[in-house]
């Protein structure tokens, strides 16, 4: 069984950062391609970031490019996403999802586990 667990969300004002964490249990983790989804209220869950299995290749949705990146530490099964410049739009409940195919895919239903959520929260 495969278990994801974000933490790091929070409030924060315009233009400040945060790092959410991922942590997934399971001795395949160096083999998953890793993604996070966003969802606002009322809104559909969107595509944020992926990375491949390696970290050597990453897909970022056009909304957030140049300001985040996602990162991952397969020694500590752990995939990260760091978040500058942060706009009150970026609020949302972040997921955390892992595919066991490694390539890049924006797609949600290509996702095979997913967390339970982490709230972002950004003051205007």
């Amino acid at each position: 069984q495969v278990q994801l667990v974000e933490s790091g969300g929070g409030l924060v004002q315009a233009g400040g950062s945060l790092r959410l964490s991922c942590a997934v249990s399971g001795r395949t983790f160096r083999s998953y391609a890793m993604g996070w989804f966003r969802q606002a209220p009322g809104k559909e869950r969107e595509f944020v970031v992926a990375i491949n299995w390696s970290g050597t290749s990453t897909y970022y949705a056009d909304s957030v490019k140049g300001r985040f990146t996602i990162s991952r530490d397969n020694a500590k099964n752990t995939v990260y996403l760091q978040m500058n410049s942060l706009k009150p739009e970026d609020t949302a409940v972040y997921y955390c999802a892992a595919k066991s195919t490694s390539a890049v895919i924006a797609i949600s239903s290509r996702y095979d586990y997913w967390g339970q959520g982490t709230q972002v929260t950004v003051s205007s």
